[in-house]
This record gives structure tokens, sequence and C-alpha cells, in this order.
């Protein structure tokens, strides 16, 4: 028995992952449909189903490392905390102001989403400072004390806190937030000097009125799962993934919840910037197409595409210099991802005016598509998928989940191509390349829109129906390569067992470039680094800190995010920030203004990365072995490739059956986990590390 097992477990709309990796290099994993009932349900059942194959008692387990979509779910449905919101006099209607931007241009009917927290719970305090943190007029204590007596009677869950210039001094949010923890108790309050101390009053309104809508759900659903696994005989930490690619432990999230809403994601892209370093492919693009959603993002010279711009809800999830205005402001790191509502329980629809559509609305786990036979009356793009013939008909996930041909063929011939006088099989290919069509547009969120040719780059795919498209969604792009890894399936959860534990601390310096102090630097530097130690808890020789800073021409609105010198700073070594900057601005926006504008500092962050210790690579020889008892007949099935090609009879083969020479179009290969297409005019083969390697 070990004593530093780990196990991790990612909740995805229609499926909980499971993964664990033995000392051996074997990776075990279990695939289960969700629980949206009650998440935590098909997490523990999970873990406990894959324990008792491996005959490992939950005790014996260190950590247990988690992905969730609770916070976005809670944002997406609208099943947040009923929420309050104090801010200072004459800001009340920040958040319905918004940046004035909008999604889409001329589109006269556009609605902008309501606002998390509406007018009526919306409070104004008796209160000012300026920009530099001088008090000019002292909190109305009679005031607060009438903003608490009608927060009592209207029975609110959260308390949001943002006042005017608080980054500056956060004497007066600190003041009203104990009056107010004092007052109510049971309330979930939110700083906006503990969530985002900068500059910018919508997005640090947005993104602490964003922690305090999701703070009550995350509490719960965190402490019902440690509470789960405390049933279960698990002793072990459960460490959860931020939405920045880093983990922290789960009393940390439930104080800051807003860290965690893209988490899932992050988890994937980590995961595939470890395989590029192993594998030498230092430029990818990650597509992760589960059941609900597909997600893009950019690993660009092995490092991670990462951002502070973020909007979540209003139909797509991403950041975007210039798609604003659809969602919620995030103001909190993240890694750069794109997301969509193109999944394989996206269901498909004819609108108005008689046209095709694939999402975003989806099937979820449940009732799921029309094939999975629980309850499901339309059809969804898995059941297209069915039907051309890339799943198999009978089941998938190892047999868990059976799957009923006739009622996906049924419900696409009934609902969608009788109303539209079409050819089923065509149907479904259309609807297969309209999915396509969806995910092109965020993996061009994350490459075309900022500046890199997606042509440079390799397709790294996965999520249950990542390998069914990418190929297609890759020669679209004029993408060459694609990779599919291990247990592709299952990849987030994966990731979660090669992440470190991190902390990113940021903190409001607006001074132009020709008049920065660099004593003043080292000194905001120094505070952010003392306090991710103390959150780390660690020593600061096992942890490893990188710099950055938000920066911009001066006149401009937004900033880019540069890199700077881990050592103590001097005027030498920070001479070179300002043509870094201009080479990004470069990259993201086409131009630079060499010496003809001033460069501002507007921000400094600090991450700080508790290396893991017990971070194991995968045999593959162990794997083939592992997986040699399992290997499905060989067998065939007619697949439809469009009108080019027609129906074909396709060999479906499993992973192991490739070799280093590739082998041609069309083949399916068929795992536990996932399933995929090698359409003609395609070519596959294995790498040294069990990848499979498309050429397109």
């Amino acid at each position: 028995m070990s004593s530093s097992l780990r196990i991790s477990a990612d909740i995805g709309g229609t499926f909980t992952d499971i993964a664990f990796l033995r000392n051996d290099g074997v990776l075990i994993t279990r695939k289960i449909l969700s629980t949206p009932d009650d998440f935590a349900g098909a997490v523990v059942t999970g873990i406990l189903e894959l324990l008792n194959e491996i005959n490992e008692p939950p005790e014996s387990f260190t950590e247990v490392l988690h992905g969730c979509t609770v916070a976005t779910n809670a944002i997406v449905e609208n099943k947040g905390a009923k929420t309050a919101l104090i801010t200072t006099k004459g800001f009340r209607d920040v958040l319905e102001m918004r940046r004035i931007r909008m999604p889409t241009l001329y589109d006269p009917l556009y609605i902008k989403p309501e606002p998390l927290i509406p007018r009526e719970r919306r409070y104004e305090i008796e209160e000012r400072l300026d920009s530099k943190g001088k008090i000019l007029t002292k909190i109305n204590k009679q005031n607060l004390k009438n903003i608490i007596n009608n927060l009592k009677f209207d029975k609110v869950e959260s308390i949001a806190v943002t006042l005017i210039h608080s980054y500056a001094n956060d004497t007066h949010e600190r003041i009203i937030g104990d009056i107010v923890s004092e007052e109510l108790p049971q309330c979930f309050v939110t700083l906006s000097v503990d969530i985002l101390p900068e500059i910018r009053e919508y997005e640090r309104t947005s993104t602490t009125a964003i922690n305090a809508y999701v703070g009550p759900p995350v509490k719960s659903y965190v402490n019902s799962l440690i509470n789960n696994l405390k049933k279960s005989g698990f002793t072990s930490n459960l460490l959860m993934m931020q939405s920045s690619g880093g983990m922290i432990d789960a009393e940390t999230v439930v104080k800051n919840p807003a860290q965690i809403v893209e988490c899932g994601p992050a988890a994937g892209v980590i995961g595939s910037a470890y395989l590029g370093s192993l594998t030498n492919i230092n430029n990818l693009i990650t597509l992760d197409m589960g059941g609900t959603t597909a997600k893009a993002s950019l690993i660009e010279n092995g490092n991670l595409m990462t951002t502070d711009e973020y909007e979540v809800g209003g139909g797509i999830n991403l950041s975007s210099k210039l798609i604003k205005g659809g969602g919620y402001a995030l103001k909190t790191p993240v890694i750069d991802i794109s997301e969509v509502g193109a999944g394989g329980g996206s269901i498909v629809w004819i609108d108005k005016v008689g046209q095709l559509k694939v999402g975003p609305k989806s099937a979820g786990a449940s009732p799921g598509p029309v094939c999975y036979k629980n309850g499901g009356i339309n059809p969804t793009l898995t059941d297209a998928n069915v039907v051309l013939g890339y799943l198999n008909p009978n089941s998938i996930a190892g047999g868990t989940v059976p799957i009923d041909y006739e009622a996906a063929y049924d419900s696409l011939k009934t609902n969608i191509a009788v109303p539209l006088n079409q050819n089923v099989i065509e149907l479904a290919y259309g609807i297969h390349l309209i999915a396509n069509s969806t995910m092109m547009r965020a993996v061009k969120a994350v490459s075309t829109y900022r500046g890199r040719d997606p042509r440079e780059f390799t397709i790294i795919a996965f999520g249950g129906c990542g390998g069914i498209h990418v190929v297609e969604l890759a020669r679209s792009l004029q993408i060459s390569r694609a990779l599919i890894p291990l247990s592709a399936g299952v990849f987030s959860a994966l990731g979660l067992l090669v992440s470190d534990i991190e902390s990113t601390l940021s903190r409001s310096y607006f001074q132009s470039f020709v008049h920065v102090s660099t004593d003043e630097i080292n000194n905001y530097y120094e505070d952010l680094e003392n306090n991710i130690y103390k959150n780390l808890g660690s020593s600061p020789d096992l942890i490893s800190i990188n710099r950055f800073a938000d920066m911009r021409y001066e006149g401009q609105a937004f900033e880019l995010t540069v890199p700077v010198p881990n050592n103590k700073l001097t005027q030498l070594n920070i001479s070179h920030l300002p043509e870094l900057f201009e080479s990004e601005h470069e990259s993201t926006y086409g131009h630079r203004y060499p010496g003809d504008k001033n460069v501002q500092i507007v921000n400094l962050r600090s991450t700080g990365k508790l290396k893991t210790k017990h971070k194991r690579r995968i045999d593959v020889n162990k794997m083939r072995e592992y997986n040699k008892n399992k290997l499905m007949n060989k067998k065939e099935r007619i697949s439809y490739f469009g009108k080019n090609y027609g129906q074909i009879s396709t060999p479906v083969i499993n992973r192991w059956d490739l070799s280093k020479k590739l082998k041609s179009g069309p083949i399916i290969v068929e795992e536990y986990e996932n399933t995929i297409v090698v359409p003609p005019d395609s070519n596959a083969g294995l790498d040294d590390f069990g990848n499979i390697i498309i050429e397109i």
C-alpha cells in the first residue's frame, strides 16, 4: 500500500470522470453519468467503484483532486444565492450600466443579461475615498444600520461590498464587512478588497457580485462532498482546481469561489501542457468536447495563455478584446479558454425560419440523448453520430451506457428530417458539420482573434466527443496534425493528477513607466508574495514565484500582461518591460507605437506554485499489457463520410492496434472512455507515449 496515493474526479455536464495513476504507471479510469440533483453523489460513487477494482482502502489516499462546474452552473442556470450589494452612494447602477458593449453588432433587439443582483437589493451608503485612498466622507453608521435592517427583512443569503477606490484604501470596506458579518452571521460576505483590489469599478463590482452569488451553492456543495467522502472512509485532503490552472485547498475555495468558475476546462489544458512538454510539441490548440460544451485554449512555446478579462454566461464563455457584453465580467486569473454550447448532448432543432440548429441547449446527463433510452425525446448531436456510424450502435463507456440506434434514427427522422424534407443520413452529416462550425468559433477566439495562425499548431482533442469531430474541424482550419492522448475521454481528470498547488494575488499600481519607483514595486511584490506563502502554507524555498505586470499605452482602456523578473528589481532589469509589452501588443493587435506613446503599468500580480511531489508518468508498455484483456474483437461497421465518399465499411479497432507506421482512414478507434474517427484522406499512428497522431 502506498502512502502517497492521489485520485481525481472531474464533473462534466453529462459524465463524471475518475482517474487514478498507479505507482507502476498504469492509469485506471471510470466514467459514469453525472447526477445533477447532487453532483457529489456521482463523484463518490465513481471513486468507490474504482477503489473496488484496485483493492485500495479509502484511508490510503492522501489527496482527492477535484474539478467541477458547480459555480458555472449557478450562473448559467440563475440558481445562485439571493444576493445584495452595498456600494458607495451614486454607484448603485454600475452592474446595470456595465461597459456599454454588445457582443453582436447590428442587432437592435439584443437584450443584455439581467444583473445577478437586482436593483432593489443594491444599497447605497454614504462614504467616499479619493483615487489615492484619502477619506473624503466617513461612513454614515446610521445609514449602514438602516441597510442592515433592510437586509434582515429581505432575508438575503449573501452580501457583496464594493466601495469606490477601496483598492487604494481598504479601511471602509473592512469596517462594513466586520459590522455586517456580526449582524448577519448566517450570510456569506464578500469584500472587493479580498477578491479584486484593482481599478475599474464595473469589473471589480461584477467579480465581487459573482463571488457572492456563487458562494453559498459552492460552500454547500463542497461541504456535502467532504462529508460524503468522510462517510466513505476518506481522511485525505480535498484539493480543487482553480480557473487559473492550479490546485488549492477546499477551505480557500469556500472563501473565494469565483476562482473555480472555469476550473473544469482548466484541468484539461494543464494536462495538455504537461503532455506537450513530454512530447516536445510546444504549440498546441486544445479541444475539449464533452456532453454539453466544447472548450478551446492555446499553448504557445509550452506556455499557457492566461487572462483576467473574462465573461461568464450569455451563451459563450470567453475572453476577447473584440467581443464583450454578452456575459458577466469576471476579472480574476483564468486560463484563456473559449467555450461554446456544442457537445454530444446538444439538442438539434429547427428555428422559426426553418434553419437547422445544433445547441446551445443540451439534454445533459438527464434525460440525455434519445439513444440513451433514459427519457430523452429531443434529438442530439450524439444521436446524429450514432446514425452516421461513428459511435457504437449498441453501447458506449465499456458497455455501461446502452445505445439504441433505432431510437436515434427515428427521432432524427420524425423531428428534423421529415419537416425539412431531408434524407436522414445526409441530415445527420449536416448536423455533424454544423457542430464543427460552432466549435470553430471557440478555436478562432483563442487563436485567430489573438493574432495567432492555427496552421502553426497541433490540435489536441479530448473529452468524450473530441475524437469524433477533431479531424474535420482541423481540416476546416487547415491544421495538418491532430493528437488524441491516452484516456482522452477522461483527460481533464488526468490533468488534475499532474497539476500543482497554486495561488495568484494582485494589486493596483497605476503609474507611467517613466515615473516607476523600483523600491515601491519591490515592496508591493514582496507583500504579495508573503501572502502567497501564507495561502500555500509552505516554506518559500519550496514555492516558485512568477511575477507579471498589466501594461498599456497611455490613453488605452485595457491592458496586456507581461512577465516581470522574479529577482529584486532595478531600473536596469525592468527597462525591457516596455519592449515586451509592445511585442505582445503587436502579436495581439497587429501594430505597435515604439517610442511614440508612453507605457503605463496598471496592476502588479504574482503567482506562487508549490510543485507536486508525487507526479507520476504513464507507462505505455504497462498500459498496453493492462488493456490486452480488454481488447475488443476486430469488426467493421458502415459509416457515412459525406457525399464525396458516401457510406463505407469502416474498420473498428483499438488504440493498441495502431503502430508508428501510419494506417490510412477511414478507421474508427473505439475505447472505454471515447471514440476517435479517422476519415478518408487521413492517416493515424501511435507515438512513443501512446498518443494517436492523425496526419490530415
